[in-house]
């Protein structure tokens, strides 16, 4: 078996940050979200990855490489637009050949990774497989009907959903698949939808199971999910230090400081994650933080946010709570402003607080 990665998405619902990067490298508890897609297909036991990669391909492959550091084989496939998924599983036939694989779209994230569910496939020998998790909000997501595990349709985004039942992004398929992505026709925003290559293997009598998940999982297309996925991925951090926290510092909780990160006349509340060689002084870190590399905070309060690498935050009067934050950003006080600050700022921007 294996697999294929979808890297190739322009992130506008990021924007700015996605302006000068790949949303697939935004960091989640300071670790990009596409490593965690290339984790959990290696603990499946699949090694051999294709990522289909657009504009931003060139940072991707930087960052990623050959896949070495991970334990696995990454082949790049340029697809020349944003032109769906089914297009990226049509331009991705000569790299799967005769192969069972596992589609992961990259700006995904399952907390509980996708080892039982490839096992199942594995198993049942269906000719397609989708995973599923039950959501208290379907009208916003792709829903399946099933009937005794089977899927028997699949709507996008309906207005009234019959289950609440959402596509999580994960899939498994046989050959079959690459008859119906050059079958079906373009929807009427110009794409060849996956939702309409995959309603055309079952009304053409192909079977396509499902499998729910229990655990956590999350699109982290706008920035509100990329917060709330930090949130759940800090919780599961293992404790450990190996910054400088001096003697009159306060860590409290769960906190994974790295090595060269200082903390001095501060309070950490935990779960947070500091990266390397970041510095905060007379400052308060809150619960559900990621703080990166190179990161200066001086003088500031903040809590249930993220921030990225070499962004410099200093002598802000009000806390800083729930905001997504880019690389070397530098936030200062100016003059005393009202007190609630919420800020989603892309790479190299300056903001003056007044």
């Amino acid at each position: 078996m294996k697999a294929l990665i979808l890297s190739g998405g322009t992130g506008s619902r990021l924007r700015p940050l996605t302006y000068t990067g790949a949303k697939q490298l935004i960091p989640v508890a300071n670790k990009p979200i596409l490593f965690y897609a290339i984790e959990a297909i290696r603990e499946a036991g699949i090694t051999e990855i294709g990522m289909i990669v657009g504009e931003t391909g060139a940072e991707i492959e930087r960052v990623v490489g050959d896949g070495q550091a991970f334990g696995v084989k990454i082949t790049y496939i340029p697809q020349e637009a944003p032109l769906g998924l089914a297009h990226a599983v049509k331009i991705a036939e000569p790299f799967i050949g005769a192969d069972d694989f596992l589609m992961f779209l990259g700006d995904n994230l399952v907390r509980d990774g996708v080892r039982a569910f490839s096992e199942q496939f594995q198993t049942s020998k269906p000719n397609g497989m989708i995973l599923l998790s039950r959501v208290p909000n379907p009208q916003r997501f792709g829903v399946a009907e099933i009937q005794g595990g089977q899927v028997t349709r699949l709507i996008e985004k309906p207005k009234v959903p019959p289950s609440d039942l959402a596509l999580v992004g994960v899939y498994l398929f046989d050959r079959s698949i690459f008859r119906a992505v050059n079958e079906i026709a373009p929807s009427a925003r110009g794409e060849l939808e996956i939702t309409d290559a995959i309603q055309h293997l079952i009304d053409h009598g192909y079977r396509v199971e499902a499998h729910i998940i229990d655990g956590w999982w999350k699109d982290t297309g706008k920035p509100e999910d990329m917060l709330e996925a930090n949130r759940m991925m800090v919780e599961n951090i293992t404790p450990s230090c190996d910054g400088k926290v001096d003697q009159h510092s306060q860590v409290i909780g769960r906190a994974c400081i790295a090595s060269g990160a200082v903390i001095e006349n501060s309070v950490i509340r935990g779960p947070v994650v500091i990266g390397a060689n970041a510095v905060i002084r007379n400052s308060y870190i809150g619960p559900f933080t990621s703080i990166s590399e190179g990161v200066r905070i001086e003088g500031s309060e903040l809590e249930n946010s993220i921030i990225l690498q070499d962004t410099v935050i200093e002598f802000i009067p009000t806390r800083i709570d729930s905001s997504l934050i880019g690389k070397n950003v530098h936030i200062s006080k100016v003059i005393e402003r009202p007190k609630a600050l919420t800020f989603v700022l892309g790479d190299n921007s300056r903001a003056e607080v007044q």
